[in-house]
């Protein structure tokens, strides 16, 4: 029974947003590829031996695959789903065959079909939360300070109480939620804070403490605070619904915060201020994906749409292995006017598998430990 009650928790959610982010990423591939005239062989969602699957009209094996941890679209001409070459398919091929193999295409157009994974998984981000944010728009408090403790960052900076906060980082503060995320994810960094004092724009720089929190399902997270406060009563929360071309900006800079604070957090395992617990693998997002899922399905797709932007970035990392290696192969073909040699690529292509495997471990270790 426990068993069964962890299945439906917790691994369905995973499996459920994991398997649409794989689509969606695939898709991006598949598209471009066809538009580009380039024959496909298979579009798979998950690795390993084939559950169920068809042929469409054009050739192409549709597949959901018995590992659900990934999904590759596999070209004809391929020698395997990460798009190695096979030499001798590729010189027996006729002439008309000849001309939609991947390999043959121009380095522009190879660059378009792999660059359009990651892409399309940005934009599935950004069309959910416009979505959301037009269907439901956000409660809202006014952002001003009603209490700076003694002692605090806050004071020592020179934040007063009535002071109004206009921005941090160059981020439109429209709300004192606004004003307590942006500080929150930024710990041990300096950030700006632009206010409104007596009707005058002032501008402030501090840094946040660090300091460690817990979540409602005892998940631990670290956190910037600066020793500021604000009373709420109930008349001070307001439903703000942005109308359709106010809300393009509003998800826009949205996503450009997600990627900003995702690119620092990164940032800060090389200065040494990372919080090694704070890296996750599929037994994290696993854990997550069921605890969120029982805040409701609304909850559960806004953790949907931060995987997807989440996998699009890292896709883009320049590693062999990964989108963002090929691009980088494809961009140094496109400076030489000639492509790496195959020993090159194939180093390379050994070197990401070695980054990629290796992460997987630490985080899956992590998850565990």
């Amino acid at each position: 029974m426990d068993f069964i009650f962890w299945l439906l928790s917790y691994v369905v959610p995973f499996l459920a947003v994991l398997m649409i982010i794989v689509f969606v990423h695939e898709m991006g591939h598949y598209l471009v590829a066809r538009w580009n005239g380039i024959a496909i062989q298979t579009f798979s969602v998950g690795f390993g031996p084939e559950i169920i699957g068809f042929n469409d009209r054009h050739g192409t094996r549709w597949r959901l695959s018995a590992v659900p941890l990934g999904g590759y679209v596999r070209f004809v001409g391929d020698m395997n789903p990460a798009s190695t070459p096979d030499e001798e398919f590729i010189a027996r091929a006729g002439p008309d065959l000849a001309a939609s193999l991947f390999v043959n295409k121009n380095v522009w157009q190879r660059i378009a079909v792999v660059a359009a994974g990651p892409i399309a998984n940005i934009i599935f981000t950004f069309l959910i939360l416009y979505a959301l944010l037009l269907g439901y728009g956000r409660y809202t408090l006014p952002p001003v300070i009603d209490t700076v403790t003694a002692g605090s960052v806050a004071e020592r900076a020179g934040l007063q109480s009535g002071d109004r906060i206009i921005s941090v980082d160059g981020y439109e503060v429209r709300g004192f939620e606004d004003f307590q995320r942006l500080v929150a994810t930024a710990p041990e960094r300096t950030v700006s804070i632009v206010l409104d004092r007596n009707g005058a724009d002032q501008t402030i720089q501090l840094v946040p403490e660090a300091t460690s929190t817990t979540d409602r399902f005892g998940n631990p997270h670290r956190i910037g605070r600066i020793g500021v406060t604000k009373d709420v009563e109930s008349t001070d929360v307001q439903l703000y619904k942005p109308g359709p071309i106010e809300a393009i900006g509003m998800t826009t800079e949205e996503i450009r915060f997600i990627v900003d604070r995702s690119v620092a957090f990164l940032g800060d395992f090389f200065v040494g201020r990372g919080d090694i617990e704070q890296l996750g693998g599929p037994v994290k997002v696993a854990k997550v994906s069921g605890e969120v899922a029982t805040l409701g399905i609304i909850a559960l797709i806004n953790l949907m749409a931060l995987l997807s932007l989440n996998i699009g970035i890292f896709n883009l990392l320049p590693i062999p292995m990964l989108d963002g290696g090929h691009l980088v192969y494809y961009g140094i073909e496109a400076v030489r006017g000639r492509p790496l040699s195959q020993r090159v690529q194939e180093i390379g292509f050994r070197f990401g598998l070695a980054i990629v495997f290796t992460l997987m471990a630490f985080t899956l270790v992590n998850d565990l430990f």
